[in-house]
């Protein structure tokens, strides 16, 4: 009898297709689902029947209680070779072999600069306009050649985003908790001696950390009144690291120039969520990775998890 594996958040239903999943055909049934499980209720019972699961990113979390609650599954499989959605502990309690894949930062980058470069032009505004009959030109474009640009975390992501910035000849600057100057010349970047400062003085602030306990509510009400009231934040780590409630409100407020957003505290977004209609706001449904190439890349991997597993010799063990 074949194994059942389902495939999570497979929103756009193209995970058969992003990869040959020949390899496993004969020993394993595969269904997507496109649809997002809101409670742990309905993820346990839409994933009592399989013995597989794929899903990417963090965009599911499986603690300790729903783990318990799936007893036939053996497999999970997680795309990116970092999870912290997933309780590790507990799934080697339960026999539940967790492997990853591979990723890039690429996509993320671009993204960051998508978000960047159309809140810096109004290409939301001028292009809404344009197709609609409204005004010709009403938004007076902010130059990024000779601005600030501070990255909050100079890691793999942060210094891509760097180097672009300085492709466009902008002053680069940079701050986390761990960065010292020599690793900031490495990268490109100046150094930030305080977080203060480099919100202080930047006139685009884009932020690259991982999410942790230091890190959650980094940016607060306090911090995101130091920014410049022309200035622009961008945000395509985790939502968590920006406190919500501080950040609409200097969006209402126009304290800051405008904010780019890809994540969000709660996701899909529901439809009355306050970042649905907030002024000032560029956001977009979390697609720092969703690209062609990372999609291959995650689910090429998840067929050759899958089929390591099932030869006894399981590959990029997660945990």
């Amino acid at each position: 009898m074949k194994l059942r594996c389902a495939v999570l958040d497979d929103y756009q239903l193209v995970a058969a297709t992003a990869a040959d999943w020949s390899p496993v055909a004969d020993d394993v049934d595969v269904v997507s689902f496109a649809g997002h499980c809101a409670t742990e209720d309905e993820l346990a019972e839409r994933l009592a029947g399989f013995d597989i699961v794929v899903t990417l990113r963090e965009r599911v979390p499986f603690p300790a209680t729903l783990l318990a609650r799936l007893p036939r599954l053996r497999l999970l499989v997680a795309s990116g070779m970092r999870n912290t959605s997933i309780d590790y502990a507990a799934a080697e309690r339960h026999g539940v072999t967790v492997c990853g894949t591979a990723s890039t930062a690429t996509p993320p980058v671009e993204l960051t600069w998508a978000l960047l470069l159309a809140l810096a032009r109004g290409l939301v505004t001028e292009a809404g306009s344009l197709r609609n009959n409204g005004p010709w030109q009403s938004t007076v474009g902010a130059d990024l050649y000779g601005r600030r640009l501070g990255i909050i975390g100079l890691g793999k992501i942060g210094s891509r985003v760097a180097a672009v910035g300085r492709a466009f000849g902008m002053d680069v600057v940079a701050w986390s908790a761990n960065l010292t100057p020599e690793r900031a010349e490495e990268a490109g970047a100046g150094f930030a001696a305080t977080r203060e400062e480099l919100l202080e003085t930047s006139d685009f602030v884009s932020v690259h950390l991982v999410l942790s306990e230091r890190t959650r509510g980094l940016l607060g009400a306090k911090e995101l009144g130091l920014m410049r009231p022309g200035s622009y934040l961008v945000n395509t780590s985790r939502a968590a690291i920006i406190d919500q409630d501080a950040l609409l409100d200097v969006l209402r407020r126009g304290a800051i120039a405008g904010a780019g957003v890809d994540v969000f505290d709660v996701e899909p977004l529901p439809a009355d969520h306050p970042m649905r209609s907030a002024p000032r706001l560029l956001a977009t449904p979390h697609l720092g990775y969703v690209s062609q190439a990372n999609y291959a890349a995650y689910y090429g991997d998840a067929v050759e998890d899958i089929r390591a597993y099932l030869d006894g010799e399981p590959v990029r063990w997660l945990g």
